[in-house]
C-alpha cells in the first residue's frame, strides 16, 4: 500500500509518500519539508495572514502534483496549532480545497499527540517500552506518556517556538530578562501539565520534530541533514545546555551557517533550545532519545487503518 501524507504545521509543512510494508513499517519513497511560517503573528492577531496562506497554498499545489506522480492508495492532509487557533481557519481551508483539491483535517492537540506517538513507536530501538514523548511545535508542545497495554496520557501546552519567540524573545539576541521570563513560562506550564501524570519511573524520554532533530544535527556538526545519524541519537542535557548558550549568545544573522542548523530555522532555534532545556530541567531528565519519526508517519499509519477498515479517509481527488 502506497500512501501520501501532508502535515501543515505552524512553522513547517511536511510531505511524506511511503509504502506500507507487510510488517507494518513505512518505507519512504519521497519526503520534503519546508519552513513556511503559516502561524506567523497568529498568537497576537488570532488570524492567518494572507501572505502566509498564499505561501502554504503555493507549496501544496506543487506537492499535489508530486503526489499525483505516484500510484497512491490514499492521501491525508492534517493541520495543527496555527490553523486550530485561527479565527479565519474556514477561509484557509476553503482556499486550500479550491486551489489544490486537497481536503484538510484540522486535528486537536490530543489527536496530534496520539498520531505523533504512533509515528515515534514505529521506529524505536529494541528494548524501549514505556515512553514519555515530547513534541515541540511552532505553536504548541505535546507530552505523551505511552506504556504498553495502557491508554496513552496526553498533555498539550500552548507554547511553541514561534509563539515563544513572538511573545517574549523580542530582542536579537534575547536579553537576560527575556530568557528568564521564557524559562519561567515554560517551567510553569510544564509543571501544570505534568502535575497529574502517572509515575514516569522506567520511561524513556523521547523527543521529536524540528527543534530536537536540529539540535541533534548541531551536536554532531552535520554538514547536511542525515536521518540515519539523527534518528535514535542520544542528546544529553549537558549538550543541550551548551547549544542553548551558543544560540542565545548569537544574533539571528550570526546563527546562519552553524553546522547542522537547518536554513530558515535561525530565528526560532533559540526558543526551541530554551523549551527543551527547561522541560528537561523541570522533569529531571538528563537525556533525550531523538526520533526522526513523528506526526507525518503517524498520519500515514492512521490513514492505513482507515483504509483497511473501509472508512473514507480525508483525501484528495488525484
Amino acid at each position: 500500500m502506497r500512501l501520501a501524507g501532508i502535515d501543515i504545521g505552524t512553522l513547517t509543512c511536511r510531505l511524506l509518500i511511503a509504502d506500507l510494508l507487510p510488517d507494518g513499517r513505512l518505507k519512504a519513497v519521497h519526503a520534503e519539508r519546508r519552513i513556511l511560517r503559516l502561524g506567523e503573528d497568529v498568537d497576537r492577531s488570532k488570524r492567518l495572514s494572507v501572505a502566509a496562506m498564499e505561501r502554504v497554498v503555493h507549496c501544496l499545489k506543487g506537492w499535489h502534483e508530486a503526489v499525483g506522480e505516484h500510484r497512491i492508495d490514499g492521501c491525508a492532509v492534517v493541520a495543527t496549532s496555527a490553523v486550530r487557533d485561527a479565527a479565519n481557519r474556514s477561509e484557509f481551508l476553503a482556499l486550500v480545497t479550491r486551489e489544490t483539491g486537497l481536503t484538510v483535517d484540522v486535528i486537536s492537540g490530543d489527536e496530534e499527540a496520539r498520531r505523533t506517538m504512533r509515528g515515534i513507536r514505529s521506529g524505536l530501538p529494541a528494548g524501549v517500552t514505556g515512553v514519555l514523548g515530547l513534541d515541540i511545535g511552532g505553536g504548541s508542545t505535546e507530552f505523551i506518556l505511552d506504556r504498553p497495554g495502557r491508554q496513552p496520557v496526553v498533555k498539550s501546552i500552548d507554547i511553541g517556538v514561534v509563539r515563544l519567540s513572538e511573545r517574549i524573545l523580542h530582542h536579537d539576541p534575547p536579553t537576560a530578562e527575556e530568557i528568564q521570563r521564557a524559562r519561567e513560562w515554560v517551567r510553569q506550564e510544564t509543571e501544570r501539565a505534568m502535575a497529574d501524570m502517572p509515575s514516569r519511573a522506567g520511561l524513556t524520554f523521547v523527543g521529536t520534530a524540528g527543534t530536537i532533530t536540529a539540535l541533534a544535527a548541531m551536536a554532531q556538526r552535520l554538514s547536511s541533514y542525515e536521518p540515519a545519524r539523527i534518528h535514535n541519537y542520544r542528546l544529553t542535557l549537558e549538550i543541550i545546555v551548551d547549544l542553548e548558550r551558543q544560540l542565545l549568545g548569537r544574533t539571528k544573522a550570526a546563527r546562519v551557517g552553524l553546522p547542522g542548523l537547518e536554513k530558515n530555522r535561525e530565528d526560532v532555534i533559540a526558543a526551541g533550545a530554551v523549551i527543551i532545556r527547561t522541560v528537561m530541567d523541570a522533569l529531571g531528565e538528563k537525556e533525550c532519545l531523538v526520533s526522526d519519526l513523528g506526526l507525518r508517519e503517524g498520519v500515514l499509519l492512521t490513514l492505513a487503518d482507515r483504509l483497511a477498515a473501509g472508512r473514507t479517509p480525508f483525501t484528495t481527488q488525484l
